[in-house]
């Protein structure tokens, strides 16, 4: 087999877009989500169009058991993974602290820190094993700095950022990599997410400046993978032109 990257929340934004650029590159994929349908139609498009081998896993990061299950399951051929990207993540609702909603704030932080810890744990034996690996877990600006009304997701990420530096550390001794990614402003699906299917407000998010595409963070994580074996990219934060921080915008 081809050098094998695993990727959660495949199914859109950023996890499709290093999808395809990893298929690109004659890697070889285990695509991840809760979308069965979509990661078929992934599946397949990508095997036809790169003509690499692609494995479809259907669980949700939340659920410790089926996440160890699913990574536990896999074909002997398909645990020699060589990348771990823990994509899979999401925010609810942008309200003040005190009119939050708590299942949104339960969702936020099962998914972004259990779902990329559970994931990690499951995958690690096989990294050990064969003393190399590289994990590139997806964070925010919002780990960075933390913004009105954005609380708990902020929380979340900020566990993202110091779980990631914890991790680097930790695992220095079996010659894995770490690397955080910290984005700003990405148009995906994200923000149509946050507002729950208000399209209305969603895309009032991106008014008057250009936002980063998820093409542009896979294009940026490609290369933090792709570095010489004693290279490791630590830590990166990545905005569009016209933002400077959570609050800082240039809009026209």
């Amino acid at each position: 087999m081809n050098k094998i990257v695993f990727i959660t929340g495949a199914t859109s934004g950023i996890g499709k877009a290093c999808a395809e650029k990893f298929a690109a590159a004659n890697y070889d994929l285990v695509i991840t989500g809760r979308r069965m349908d979509r990661l078929d139609e992934l599946q397949i498009y990508l095997q036809q169009k790169y003509n690499v081998q692609v494995k479809t896993c259907c669980f949700d990061v939340q659920k410790r058991e089926a996440v160890f299950n699913s990574v536990n399951n896999l074909p002997a051929a398909w645990k020699n993974i060589d990348i771990l990207i823990n994509n899979a993540g999401l925010a609810l609702g942008k309200d003040s602290f005190e009119n939050a909603d708590l299942d949104d704030w339960d969702t936020m932080l099962h998914t972004n820190v259990d779902g990329l810890l559970y994931v990690s744990k499951a995958l690690l034996p096989f990294m050990i094993e064969n003393k190399k690996g590289h994990i590139i877990n997806i964070g925010s600006i919002a780990g960075k700095e933390v913004y009105e009304n954005g609380n708990i997701y902020c929380a979340s990420k900020f566990a993202v950022d110091a779980i990631t530096k914890s991790m680097r550390i930790d695992l220095l001794k079996h010659r894995i990599k770490v690397t955080g990614i910290n984005p700003g402003a990405v148009e995906t699906e994200f923000s149509l997410v946050r507002f729950k299917g208000d399209e209305k407000k969603s895309n009032a998010a991106y008014d008057g400046y250009v936002p980063l595409t998820g093409a542009d963070i896979a294009d940026t994580i490609f290369y933090c993978a792709s570095l010489p074996e004693h290279v490791c990219i630590n830590d990166v934060v990545i905005t569009c032109l016209q933002q400077a921080g959570t609050y800082y915008f240039n809009k026209e």
